[in-house]
């Protein structure tokens, strides 16, 4: 608990003071919270998880947060706000990376070194220490990963600031915060609770649980119970509605909050739904208006279409980053990139669209109308695609260029794949291409 004293005696006065606010007294209910209800759930077993992270899934978890580097599996890595297993997790998934994890809860800390211990994870560390104080692991990290963390703290954007602190120049990270359309029904319930004063004991949950088996069929709520099936779990249920400290951002000010913590904005971890080029609403009128906008504007706008996101995840870098090309059809250079089928994409050859020689589905899509339908000669190059050849070695007659050109970029903000582009930024500024 030495961490934790210290962050309070240091860091508190100086939160207390910027924002007016008794930040002492949320941060120590927050980090009590967290050792009453530990969440996620503890779990033993994580061996399906370890086979299911395959070298093909890890490349293409490289290339998402970095399309212009080689591939990599040697990073260091921070998580944080580890709770009970994701530390664990990533240590499993990268077993050559340098993982820490970092919590503010004991309980947490304590089940995942019971993992560590089990799978002989000696690539792990874990510290009980609050993301705030971050910089007293003196050291940097290529990648962090930081989901369902910041929105829980009583000063979200000093926690930004930290992990700014300990994030590589060249480093990602994964930022993941509650979004706020979605989660109206949560927030609902949310004031419900605190005004008849439930908390959150075992009896007062199990009362609350029951309770909601109630609810009208019409309630905001309704979509998020149906959707998360760990919502019956105690840990699950406190998290959600009876969590101490709780905010959301809409799209702009997640954009703001990213800025101003020193970061810029990469891309969206599945962008397609997003975009207002993918799905329902690259065939309504409002399509070309939407495709004037700048791609911030873009995202704000199709966030309140679509009305029911959770959550938003982002990975974004420093904003003093060294300059990196994005990903982009415009001109040639993406004929040099090598395509990288996402693990989770699926080919579906039945009951197809009229001209469809299949569809392409994101399995992590949680809206239906993000398929992609190919025809035949797209299906081709689909299948061609095995991670080692460019476009262009696909391609090599210029007259499927044009073909290429549309399949890949929609490939790619359909979230079917992602590219290592890292021939494409060596070779940028040797020789044009003829």
């Amino acid at each position: 608990m030495r961490c934790w004293r210290r962050w309070r005696d240091t860091a508190i006065p100086e939160l207390r003071e910027a924002h007016g606010v008794d930040v002492e007294r949320v941060a120590r209910e927050v980090s009590a919270f967290y050792e009453r209800h530990p969440y996620p759930p503890p779990v033993d077993d994580l061996e399906p998880y370890r086979k299911l992270w395959t070298d093909d899934r890890r490349r293409a978890d490289a290339h998402l947060y970095w399309p212009q580097a080689a591939y990599r599996d040697d990073r260091t890595l921070l998580v944080v706000g580890c709770g009970t297993s994701q530390a664990a997790r990533h240590a499993l998934r990268w077993p050559r990376a340098k993982v820490v994890g970092i919590d503010v809860s004991l309980t947490s800390i304590e089940s995942t070194e019971r993992l560590k211990h089990k799978y002989g994870l000696d690539n792990l560390e874990l510290l009980q220490l609050p993301v705030e104080r971050a910089a007293e692991l003196r050291r940097s990290f290529d990648h962090i990963v930081c989901t369902g963390v910041l929105h829980h703290l009583p000063d979200p954007d000093a926690g930004l600031r930290a992990l700014h602190g300990v994030l590589a120049p060249d480093g990602a990270m994964q930022l993941m915060v509650y979004a706020p359309y979605g989660r109206a029904g949560v927030y609902l319930l949310q004031d419900y609770c605190r005004r008849l004063g439930i908390g959150a004991t075992a009896q007062e949950i199990k009362a609350l649980a029951q309770s909601l088996q109630a609810i009208p069929p019409d309630h905001p709520l309704m979509p998020v119970l149906r959707n998360s099936p760990d919502f019956g779990n105690e840990a699950a249920l406190a998290d959600a509605l009876l969590h101490p400290c709780d905010r959301a951002y809409s799209v702009p000010q997640l954009m703001h909050f990213i800025e101003a913590g020193g970061f810029r904005f990469g891309r969206w971890i599945e962008q397609a739904a997003y975009l207002p080029q993918c799905g329902v609403l690259a065939s309504t009128p409002h399509h070309a208006l939407l495709a004037r906008l700048p791609p911030p504007e873009q995202y704000a706008a199709v966030e309140l279409f679509r009305g029911s996101m959770i959550r938003h995840s982002a990975v974004v870098y420093r904003n003093d980053r060294p300059d990196h090309e994005p990903i982009s059809f415009q001109g040639e250079a993406w004929l040099d990139y090598v395509p990288v089928r996402v693990p989770d994409s699926i080919m579906v050859e039945e009951r197809l669209p009229p001209g469809a020689a299949a569809v392409l589905i994101n399995r992590h899509h949680t809206y239906t109308d993000l398929y992609l339908p190919i025809n035949l000669h797209q299906k081709q190059l689909v299948d061609a695609i095995d991670g080692k050849r460019s476009i262009g070695e696909m391609v090599s007659g210029s007259a499927l260029r044009n073909v290429a050109r549309v399949l890949f970029e929609g490939l790619w903000w359909y979230d079917q794949v992602v590219f290592d582009a890292s021939r494409a930024r060596n070779q940028a500024f040797s020789f044009p291409r003829a």
